[in-house]
């Protein structure tokens, strides 16, 4: 089992899950009741309704909708379907969202690509400060 998981949109981590972190009661509670509609309810994945989705279904669909989640700006539900998908696949890694879009994210309807990668190890991404030089005279 991976210690982080990340997700990352167009090679840009958005959101990391540290597995060796407790995950709130509350949180659980969450996660819990996301199991339970979506085993009675079902899910809609690929334009085709599933009564009784698997595990892999279900990971599909939460990732979809965590895409959504991080394209609409919606930080609550993104975190939580991270949360989602670090506890219930062990040993995923990343989820990587494309939006083949060069230089941003999708707009619109444009199709996204998601990839769960159990893989590639996550290596955190750091910024780096550049300082200008001051031209020579």
């Amino acid at each position: 089992m991976a210690r982080l998981m990340a997700v990352l949109l167009d090679g840009i981590a958005q959101l990391e899950y540290d597995r060796e972190r407790a995950l709130p009661a509350q949180q659980a509670a969450y996660l819990q009741r996301l199991d339970q509609r979506m085993e009675t309810a079902g899910i809609s994945l690929d334009g085709e309704a599933i009564a009784q989705p698997d595990l892999a279904q279900k990971a599909r669909f939460v990732a979809a909708t965590l895409a959504h989640a991080i394209r609409t700006d919606q930080p609550s539900q993104a975190a939580a379907l991270t949360s989602w998908l670090a506890l219930r696949l062990p040993d995923l890694r990343q989820v990587k969202i494309s939006s083949g879009v060069a230089g941003g994210a999708a707009e619109g309807g444009a199709e996204l690509r998601i990839e769960l990668d159990f893989a590639t190890d996550y290596v955190r991404q750091y910024p780096i400060q550049f300082t200008p030089r001051q031209p020579r005279p």
